[in-house]
């Protein structure tokens, strides 16, 4: 699977060494991405077989306050794309998991999910956003916890005006400390944790005939550490937690039951007051 990976990214034990304290002390949460870190090869092949999103049977498409968006609903959407299930396999191997570990500095062994719940493939229009967010905290089927989000965007001659930027909040939800444009070959790794709100809140600006793409990638752990566990939002499985961005009162929907499908015919029910 070396081929997957640009020349200087080969050595993956050796970036992850040299990424460590980068990654663990960003803010306001430990993050990192890196540029052309694919051989871009792969990734045009990947965008020349992008699947139909429309297949309702394959896909879902949110269209509510809180998210417009189209993502994954089976991963049998994945695997009968040859290009993209040698990506996605090559992501959730022992080579790139090792690496993701390394870098991240997480003592608890990371698991991915061959199952995708909530990742593999997302699509965003013109017009469509994803408000800022925590994500959910549990594999509902594994029961573990989710630690680390790993994110490849595949847009090409994406301009700033188009807005879609990844957005990193503080913890009080007062600053966007981070942006990052969603430009083609740039993968995102972060945390994932009851603080690490994120999202791209403002509406797409693209012109109709391009959207947003990218891959997501979750990895879970048996367990987090005690810094990371919020008494009221971890002490049970728990759904995405939408946040209002400063003085933006009441732009995402928390206080009414949130009914979320994230894999095939599964739903799970919460309800979380802001």
């Amino acid at each position: 699977m070396k081929h997957l990976l640009k020349d200087e990214y080969q050595d993956l034990n050796s970036l992850a060494e040299s990424s460590r304290k980068k990654y663990i002390n960003a803010k306001p949460f430990p993050h990192i991405y890196f540029d052309n870190f694919f051989n871009e090869e792969i990734l045009n092949n990947i965008l020349s077989d992008w699947p139909n999103t429309k297949d309702k049977n394959k896909f879902y498409s949110e269209d509510g306050k809180n998210e417009k968006k189209i993502s994954t609903s089976s991963p049998l959407a994945l695997d009968t794309i040859p290009s993209l299930n040698e990506f996605l396999n090559f992501l959730n191997s022992f080579r790139f998991v090792n690496f993701v570990q390394n870098i991240t500095g997480i003592n608890e062994s990371l698991v991915p999910d061959p199952y995708f719940i909530g990742g593999g493939v997302h699509e965003i229009k013109r017009g469509g956003f994803l408000k800022v967010h925590a994500d959910f905290n549990y594999h509902p089927k594994f029961k573990l916890s989710r630690r680390i989000n790993a994110l490849i965007y595949l847009n090409k001659e994406w301009h700033e005006s188009y807005g879609g930027h990844l957005e990193l909040w503080d913890r009080k939800m007062q600053n966007c400390e981070v942006k990052i444009l969603p430009i083609f070959n740039r993968m995102v790794i972060f945390n994932t944790t009851y603080f690490s709100y994120h999202g791209h809140p403002n509406p797409l600006n693209c012109p109709e005939s391009k959207s947003r793409k990218s891959l997501a990638l979750y990895y879970y752990s048996n367990g987090r550490p005690k810094e990371e566990i919020h008494e009221d939002f971890d002490n049970q499985f728990r759904t995405t937690m939408w946040k209002n961005r400063k003085n933006n009162q009441g732009e995402v929907s928390n206080s009414m039951p949130i009914y979320k499908r994230i894999f095939g015919k599964f739903y799970y029910k919460i309800k979380i007051k802001n």
